[in-house]
């Protein structure tokens, strides 16, 4: 619609003689800009106000009159571009912007306030004479000023007195803060200061000698001539082995030649640092290895777990599988494990690492060998002696206290090697002759006895596993025989002249040292290879295999071959107990703490803890460990004094577990009485495990009888 015209009309224009009659009051002290009237012009706006129509104005209707239209009103900028384009670094290229600025400034006023107490606000009401307008704000204006100077003459005089008077009586002055103009709110904090401490230590400064010399040309030709000189004669003892006094020469310069390697110097302390190191590395893990302890089987009878602690590798280690793992008998935190291939296709290298608890980020010493090790053995008495056997038939012996990277003896084509791989290794008792001496076993059928005498190493076959039924024929039509393949053996603790030997066709042969024709007995145990065998700690006759067709198996050795009521020989032999752990068992090994514990790994990645004091049909621990999938786990050992186990995988990886109380229950020490020794131990396990037998043994003649 058209704007309306503005209002003819009479408007009443104040002069100058009607401003006196206008009187202002002062609303508050600090308004100095607002004024009000007195109302006695209220009368010039309250004329009427007549409305004058246009001439040009549309005439329309009440129906057009009525007709609404509807406007909506944005809020964008019809000017704003919507065609912004900028560069993404993210995407590395232009993009347009989706979000565009639509405010536009219709008008912009810069304002300027200031304090009225400040120096500039004072020097602008100094020119603009404001100062003298404030100091008459009491006076009254015209009509009323001579009353109220007369009442300001009286309370100025009032005033007086009051002054005089709180002279004679001073009272505390109240001094008020004068409040913001512009409401401003100020506050102050201090932040604590924490007080400072010195502290200050001083060391003893190291040892220090001076020491001066002259060196003079002959005197470095002399120390030339003396390297030369040395250099020949370890050459020549190389040439020429076998002698004491070479080799006491020999080890002299080695003395003196690590004594003038700085390397040397520095490597003990540098272990101690390494380990030390580790230590607050792994501080978490030796805290659960000697602290932790399962709450949980508190409220579990038949159940227990393994916690995970250390886990070793190597670098070179990474494509081999674990073959074997043995704990040092003197030093219980350091254990032996050799490395190679079960993949007969893929062989190459093998490896001897020695790992430490105290170290477990690397091994403690390294030996790299040309051949895959399928087996080692420490020595029991002499801990720093390693016997090996290599995938190529050879076997070999170790020091580790020797610094030399290859073995100290080693067989080969001519004194004895095997023809096929050899799988275990074991040291035994010296001889008469205080000579170190081991058997092997290898898939050739041979079982051989090694002595090392001096710098040699003498061979003797022990026994052949020669197969009775199955026999080839030669190329003249003779019959040749056939032998079996050894894959495990395991001597007598007590007996060391009799021994198991486990084999690739199932059969489990009692052999002893005497007897190097035929067995003592043997029994079909299994339906495939059998990977081992392990006499029990405490108990004389009892046994434990394992083998590739999933089952695990308690045997009990009778003082004859069981024999039918009509006086034959039985061809089959029942075991007291066997367990189908559902894949291929790698290893098993008896627990050194109870004679009812035993552990078993399989092929799947698990690890199986049996305890036939709490259950004889299922494991008391079923846990998965290998961190991949499939990983098949290869050997497993107890550490003879702490509860923990090693295991082994088939990617070079050697993972420590601790035992919940539930897998290592020892016998409880009565109140008042002495605790156990060795020998009450031992008649306290033989008796719980004679008591288990006693439920599983069928009964003899003589029983049924009565």
């Amino acid at each position: 619609m058209p704007p309306k015209a503005p209002v003819k009309g009479k408007q009443s224009i104040s002069t100058g003689a009607d401003m006196p009659r206008r009187r202002t009051t002062r609303i508050r002290e600090g308004d100095d800009m607002t004024d009000l009237g007195d109302g006695t012009d209220a009368d010039d706006w309250s004329q009427a106000k007549t409305l004058e129509k246009p001439s040009d104005q549309l005439q329309l209707s009440e129906q057009d009159l009525k007709e609404e239209f509807t406007r909506i009103l944005t809020a964008n900028n019809p000017h704003a571009p919507q065609n912004i384009v900028r560069y993404s670094f993210k995407e590395k290229q232009y993009k347009q912007t989706s979000s565009v600025d639509q405010l536009a400034i219709h008008f912009s006023l810069d304002g300027n306030m200031l304090h009225k107490e400040s120096d500039e606000a004072k020097r602008q009401k100094g020119k603009l004479g404001l100062a003298e307008a404030s100091s008459d704000q009491a006076v009254s204006e015209a009509g009323e000023g001579a009353g109220a100077a007369e009442e300001g003459e009286g309370d100025k005089q009032e005033a007086a007195e009051e002054r005089a008077d709180d002279a004679a009586t001073p009272a505390p002055t109240d001094k008020r803060k004068l409040t913001n103009q512009f409401n401003y709110s100020e506050r102050a904090s201090q932040t604590y200061n924490n007080p400072y401490r010195e502290r200050g230590t001083a060391t003893e400064p190291p040892p220090r000698a001076t020491f001066a010399g002259n060196v003079t040309q002959w005197e470095i030709y002399d120390a030339y001539l003396e390297d030369f000189e040395k250099q020949e004669k370890s050459k020549e003892k190389k040439t020429i082995p076998g002698r004491k006094e070479e080799e006491k020469t020999r080890k002299k310069l080695t003395i003196t030649e690590t004594q003038s390697d700085d390397i040397s110097r520095v490597s003990s302390a540098s272990k101690i640092v390494e380990r030390m190191v580790n230590q607050n590395t792994y501080d978490d893990v030796a805290q659960d290895f000697r602290y932790w302890e399962d709450v949980s089987d508190d409220y579990r009878d038949q159940e227990g777990t393994l916690l995970p602690l250390w886990r070793f590798s190597h670098d070179k280690a990474k494509k081999l599988a674990v073959s074997s793992l043995c704990w040092n008998p003197k030093y219980n935190d350091l254990f032996a494990a050799s490395f190679g291939s079960y993949d007969f296709m893929k062989q190459g290298t093998g490896l001897i690492l020695f790992n430490s608890l105290k170290n477990p980020s690397y091994p403690e010493h390294v030996f790299e060998t040309d051949s895959g090790v399928m087996c080692l053995d420490v020595h029991p008495e002499h801990p720093y002696q390693i016997a090996a056997g290599f995938y190529d038939g050879s076997v070999a012996v170790f020091n580790v206290v020797e610094k030399k990277d290859g073995p100290v003896h080693r067989c080969t084509a001519k004194n004895g090697k095997h023809t096929d791989p050899v799988w275990q290794v074991r040291w035994q008792k010296d001889d008469s002759d205080n000579n170190m001496n081991f058997y092997s076993i290898s898939s050739d059928g041979r079982i051989v006895h090694w002595t090392i005498v001096k710098n040699e190493m003498i061979y003797q076959d022990v026994i052949k596993l020669t197969i009775p039924d199955a026999s080839a024929e030669g190329p003249d039509g003779i019959k040749v025989p056939t032998l079996g393949c050894g894959t495990a053996f395991d001597f007598h603790k007590q007996k060391d002249y009799l021994f198991l030997v486990g084999t690739e066709e199932g059969k489990v042969h009692v052999c002893s040292k005497a007897y190097t024709s035929h067995f003592i007995d043997s029994i079909d145990a299994h339906n495939m290879a059998v990977y081992k065998v392990a006499w029990n700690y405490f108990h004389s006759k009892l046994y434990i295999t394992c083998s590739a067709d999933w089952n695990v198996k308690i045997w009990e050795m009778g003082s004859k071959i069981d024999k039918n009521t009509d006086g034959t020989e039985s061809p089959e032999r029942k075991p007291l107990f066997s367990f189908d752990l559902n894949n291929s068992v790698g290893d098993v090994a008896w627990a050194p703490y109870s004679s009812t514990v035993f552990a078993a790994v399989t092929a799947d990645g698990k690890v199986y803890v049996y305890d036939l004091n709490v259950n004889k049909y299922e494991p008391i621990c079923e846990q998965m460990v290998a961190q991949k999938k499939k990983t098949k786990l290869t050997h497993i050992e107890f550490n003879p004094v702490h509860p923990i186990i090693i295991v082994g995988d088939d990617r070079g990886n050697v993972t420590s577990l601790k035992l919940s109380p539930n897998l290592r229950k020892v016998p409880k020490e009565k109140k008042g009485q002495p605790p156990m020794d060795a020998s009450q131990k031992q008649q306290y396990e033989l008796t719980k495990l004679e008591k288990i037998l006693a439920m599983v043994r069928e009964p003899t003649e003589s029983n049924a009888a009565n």
